[in-house]
């Protein structure tokens, strides 16, 4: 049944691919050769006719292969097939019948995909129910005889053991004698006083060097006075050793601690000015507030590709214009743009720099999500853009 439903979802793709077809024109007219702008069209016309949307991860996943050895999940399969036309997954696969193919109740086959789902209750049999429950019983009744034997072993020694203890007690006070060597007691006493503050005092003078001190630096937006509200990327360099990454999420403090005299620091971020830090630690204080610069270029080229189109249809064609105005001012015509995407077949894509207006010009629900991962500049031109449009789930 499971390689049925396989050679049934073939088929779905193929009348998805005809359905997007009608009223789209793609890169390339097979659905498993679609990529970039392709996919986001193809969401978007999903959520407009299904009311239903699939992730770029999905998509690779279920569309860019060609031999799928695994089905997405039914509420998937029920949204693909009601854009090719169909009212559910069951429906689709009920119209397009294999010779000799029966076909489950729609009911019931939901009904057993829940129960294979619930985990398998375990029932002890009768018999061993039975035979716990006496040996429970046995296990119960028997501490209560051995309880009464002890207690009364207990009380007819209770006259013995009253004894004892009495004899004990004579013979401790009789061997106790006067604390004769107080003295050397006093004297160790003070001695080992006198070490714990000398030992306090050392540490106290010598603290960073045996510990190291933790620092704390904080990021403001200088045009802004504001938190940074980005990833920072810092890259820590050490004397004759390997630079240390660190990556800081936006609103988050930098905490470094070292046992160092210097600290050599490189700030970068896709949107400000990169900016290299030297600190004396011998007088720096634990915390601090550093100053980032925004990057005109930068920021802009950021602004422009994540701005949003207005509905009104005459506003809208402005808008457009005018982001594409300003982002062919300010890209390099040889720039390198790439994408980056959360798969595991198809990690990165280049664009040009056409493609890439086309794409953050297009009117659509994920720019939202699209985000810079790294930002470089040229004699007042953009030569290098990494981005990513997060997933929207």
């Amino acid at each position: 049944m499971e390689n049925l439903d396989i050679l049934h979802f073939e088929q779905l793709k193929t009348e998805i691919e005809q359905k997007f077809l009608e009223g789209n024109t793609p890169s390339n007219p097979s659905i498993s050769k679609w990529k970039g702008i392709d996919i986001v069209y193809f969401q978007e016309d999903l959520r407009k006719k299904a009311k239903g949307n699939i992730s770029e991860k999905s998509f690779y996943t279920y569309f860019k292969s060609n031999n799928t050895t695994k089905l997405p999940r039914i509420d998937m399969l029920n949204i693909l097939s009601i854009y090719a036309g169909y009212e559910s997954w069951y429906a689709f696969k009920k119209s397009h019948l294999f010779e000799n193919e029966v076909l489950e109740n729609e009911t019931e086959t939901v009904i057993s995909e829940q129960e294979n789902l619930l985990p398998k209750e375990i029932k002890p049999e009768a018999g061993n129910t039975a035979e716990s429950n006496k040996k429970i019983t046995e296990k119960n009744t028997a501490p209560s005889s051995e309880n009464h034997q002890e207690n009364t072993i207990l009380q007819k020694n209770n006259t013995e053991n009253k004894t004892v203890k009495e004899k004990s007690e004579i013979t401790f006070s009789t061997n106790e004698s006067p604390n004769s060597n107080g003295y050397f007691i006093k004297k160790w006493t003070a001695l080992l006083l006198f070490l714990i503050i000398l030992v306090g005092i050392g540490i106290a003078i010598y603290w960073k060097s045996i510990f190291g001190v933790t620092y704390i630096y904080s990021f403001r937006d200088a045009d802004r006075s504001t938190g940074v509200n980005i990833p920072l990327n810092i890259k820590v360099i050490k004397e004759n050793e390997s630079p240390i990454f660190y990556r800081i999420e936006p609103g988050q403090d930098f905490v470094y601690s070292t046992d160092e005299k210097m600290l050599n620091m490189e700030v970068t971020s896709p949107l400000y000015e990169n900016l290299s830090i030297t600190r004396n630690l011998d007088n720096a204080p634990e915390k601090e507030i550093i100053t980032l610069r925004p990057d005109d270029y930068k920021t802009s080229v950021y602004y422009y590709s994540k701005k949003s189109i207005p509905g009104d249809a005459e506003d809208a064609l402005e808008q457009i214009k005018l982001k594409r105005r300003e982002l062919e001012h300010r890209i390099s015509n040889h720039a390198v743009i790439y994408q980056v995407f959360d798969n595991n077949i198809y990690g990165i894509e280049t664009l040009d720099k056409e493609k890439y207006i086309t794409l953050v010009t297009t009117p659509t629900t994920s720019l939202k999500n699209l985000s810079f991962l790294d930002v470089k500049t040229e004699n007042g031109k953009i030569i290098l853009i990494k981005f990513k449009i997060k997933e929207d789930e």
